[in-house]
């Protein structure tokens, strides 16, 4: 919408307060910050569900891969073959086996349930997840025959643990007597601690050696699962579609999305249940825009019947006022992006200053599984937030602009 030098020169006028018009401006200043929280409200959620759902999703995957092969009752005999076909598949990246059992671990007086992840030592220094957050201790040394083990870091607070403390684990895997079954103990000493900053793996997750794990959990040669890595998460049963015919009989194919799926999906439904919510103050705030070019329309009668006597037309009318309208609204929405911009470099800090007035844990890593406050902006949706924003603001305009063109200068100055 192109307008002329007369047009953009009595737009301008009306963006401004005249005499006696101090109310109208004050709503289109309402209505310009309502915008602006609009936006920023809807940015800011919207980053932080999208980086909540990509830092869960990398640490998750660097963990656990894009799938897995799981063999019967934990137990995956003749895994070689099955790894090396799995890394002729196209599109698989890695194929590494893995051991994983729940166990129980016991030190200083302490028992706590955990989950043993046994990892050949290339892999576990090949980890960015793992070796790229170690605490304490060094991760190489690590390695078979040393009974040295790694800890999550709420593991090792929970067990009073560290490095070079005893811890015993214990399995029910054990000799059996004449009187049953006898556990087996085994102690360890702990080599280092890691914090991979999700709640659930750093408070469960101990790891050892591919061949200790095998010893400990007496399962000769034989692993749990094989983890497997893809070019593209999205297209993983696709991927691994040529896989399954390799392992039916042996165990199943089990991708991310199946193992992680109530999570995921309650995530993609928050994030278009806030939306939607969210979206209502953007919607409020362009009622208000209307609002306000009403008032400025009824206030502005006499001019606009002169200007029409001069020579103005109907289309001449309709562009100021919707010029009017979306001026505000873009200016709204600039605020918004600026503002939202600033509380997400700041979140955490914001979040630190509201837990140290309020005394209360605002992010709770046990309930949220994070243990900082994500952000991510994807662009799409940062797009479609302003062009929503600017639909709305553009539509409020029309009704105020369509009465403004259909002033009757005769009825208004007849009485003059």
């Amino acid at each position: 919408m192109i307008l002329n030098r007369y047009e953009r020169m009595v737009a301008r006028r009306y963006l401004l307060p005249g005499k006696g018009e101090g109310f109208i401006f004050l709503v289109a200043s309402i209505s310009l910050i309502a915008v602006a929280l609009g936006v920023a409200a809807l940015i800011i959620v919207m980053s932080v569900m999208s980086g909540f759902r990509a830092e869960l999703f990398d640490k998750i995957v660097g963990l656990n891969g894009h799938a897995v092969v799981q063999g019967y009752e934990g137990r995956l005999s003749g895994w070689e073959s099955i790894a090396d076909a799995a890394r002729k598949v196209p599109g698989v990246t890695s194929a590494l086996p893995l051991i994983d059992q729940p166990l129980m671990a016991s030190a200083n007086g302490r028992v706590e349930g955990v989950e043993v992840r046994g990892m050949r030592v290339q892999d576990l220094l090949a980890n960015k997840t793992i070796a790229g957050n170690v605490q304490a201790g060094d991760l190489k040394s690590i390695v078979p025959g040393t009974s040295r083990i790694a800890l999550g870091s709420r593991l090792a607070d929970q067990l009073g643990a560290y490095p070079g403390s005893q811890i015993s684990l214990i399995s029910p895997e054990g000799r059996s007597t004449v009187v049953g079954t006898v556990p087996r103990i085994v102690t360890y000493t702990v080599g280092a601690v890691f914090e991979v900053g999700i709640y659930d793996y750093d408070k469960s997750m101990v790891i050892m050696p591919m061949k200790d794990a095998q010893d400990l959990l007496m399962m000769g040669n034989e692993v749990g699962n094989i983890e497997i890595q893809t070019s593209d998460p999205d297209r993983v049963q696709e991927i691994l579609a040529p896989l399954q015919p390799v392992v039916r009989g042996r165990g199943v194919v089990i991708d991310w999305r199946q193992m992680n799926s109530a999570l995921f999906q309650a995530l993609e439904v928050e994030r278009v249940a806030m939306f939607v919510v969210l979206s209502l103050i953007v919607l409020v705030a362009v009622f208000n825009i209307l609002s306000s070019l009403i008032m400025l329309v009824r206030a502005k009668t006499r001019d606009i019947a002169i200007l029409r006597t001069m020579g103005a037309s109907r289309r001449s009318m309709m562009k100021v006022f919707v010029t009017v309208g979306v001026t505000i609204g873009s200016l709204g929405i600039v605020l918004g992006i600026i503002l939202g911009a600033i509380f997400l470099y700041f979140r955490q800090d914001v979040v630190d200053a509201i837990q140290a007035i309020t005394g209360q844990n605002l992010w709770d890593p046990s309930v949220r599984f994070l243990t900082d406050l994500p952000s991510n902006s994807d662009p799409v949706e940062m797009a479609a937030i302003i062009i929503i924003a600017l639909v709305l603001s553009f539509l409020a305009t029309l009704y105020p602009a369509y009465k403004a063109a259909s002033t009757d200068p005769v009825q208004v100055l007849r009485y003059e």
